[in-house]
């Protein structure tokens, strides 16, 4: 073993907020062009929320805003677009 296995300050949980929402909020915004509605509301709410965690966690030094920044504009547009869709259909 070369490296150390000490955590250290940038060894956090929430450096992953960031691309798990630009993950999930790419997928909410392709997903409901694709008809995958439950999975897309679902996606698009959980993308918004780590998205919201990610930039709390940037502003503090961990993880980069961006990420966040990103997956939070696209959850929404994914979470905002199947619930135009469905009342648009209703």
């Amino acid at each position: 073993m070369a490296g150390s296995s000490t955590s250290t300050a940038t060894d956090s949980p929430a450096t992953a907020l960031g691309p798990t929402a630009l993950v999930l909020g790419a997928f909410s915004a392709v997903g409901t062009w694709a008809f995958l509605i439950p999975w897309t509301v679902l996606a698009g709410a959980l993308a918004v929320t780590f998205g919201a965690m990610g930039m709390h966690y940037a502003r503090k030094g961990l993880g980069r805003l961006w990420t966040a920044v990103a997956g939070t504009v696209l959850g929404a547009a994914g979470f905002i677009g199947t619930v135009t869709l469905l009342w648009s259909m209703s």
